[in-house]
């Protein structure tokens, strides 16, 4: 791992109100980091933008935040990130300021990972694909928003990254070569907006119960791994102006526990 590493400050617990007045753009939101961190920041006061490839699969997760007691009502910002081409990037954010105004974080939680594969037996289309699903969209997202989010006094975004030692090893394919390529990005684009008001945060979860941890680790007790909502907490705490010391590091979930997923 190339980006330094920090932890959550000993005794942390999100404020009540720690994301109060906030936009956050989620996507995968429908997903497992996804859905618990859109619950995590409506809980905590921000409108959640949920974006997923479908509608459909999203509504589950705002009529999850709509019932919630003085939350924000949440908005459903639908976007299929495999097919999309770079003016539907800009579209999107352009919509997003049509909608809201601003925004003032983003988590890309969406995620693609079809399972262990040699390289040797990994099709074009879906080598093609998972890069950009995992590396090029992140990135043409996040452009699409800088200046949205650099117009905000204090504005975050969030890059999820996976066990780095296990990405260099054989069969992860191109999603172990996208996540190495995430953590490339969230170096430079720190360095480029270290002096400004956004910052480019890193997250490495520990093991997740989630449907890409599923595919991979498909033996597995899912009882015996936790719920996304540690990382959800994480998240938070990213979003939130307190995680400034934070800035260009990994927040590293993992304790001694190396086998995330």
């Amino acid at each position: 791992m190339t980006l330094p590493v920090t932890r959550l400050p000993a005794g942390w617990a999100p404020a009540a109100d720690s994301l109060a007045g906030r936009v956050v753009l989620i996507t995968g939101a429908a997903g497992g980091l996804g859905r618990a961190s859109a619950l995590a920041c409506a809980k905590a006061g921000a409108t959640v933008l949920l974006a997923d490839r479908k509608a459909r699969a999203l509504e589950p997760v705002y009529d999850e935040i709509a019932a919630l007691a003085d939350a924000p009502r949440p908005v459903l910002q639908p976007m299929d990130l495999q097919g999309a081409s770079p003016l539907e990037y800009q579209t999107f954010a352009e919509s997003v300021e049509r909608q809201l105004g601003r925004l003032d974080g983003v988590v890309h939680a969406a995620v693609k990972c079809e399972g262990l594969t040699p390289l040797g037996m990994l099709s074009p289309e879906e080598w093609i694909t998972t890069l950009h699903v995992d590396l090029s969209a992140p990135f043409l997202l996040t452009q699409a928003c800088m200046p949205l989010l650099l117009a905000r006094e204090d504005s975050a975004v969030v890059f999820v990254l996976d066990d780095p030692e296990r990405m260099a090893r054989a069969h992860w394919g191109a999603y172990g070569v996208a996540k190495a390529g995430l953590e490339g990005l969230v170096s430079i684009l720190h360095e480029e907006t270290d002096e400004t008001s956004l910052r480019v945060h890193a997250l490495l979860p520990a093991p997740m119960r989630t449907a890409l941890r599923r595919t991979v680790w498909a033996g597995e007790d899912p009882a015996k791994v936790a719920t996304p909502d540690v990382a959800a907490q994480a998240v938070l705490y990213l979003l939130a102006p307190e995680a400034r010391s934070a800035r260009g590091k990994v927040l590293d979930l993992r304790g001694g526990e190396h086998n995330g997923g």
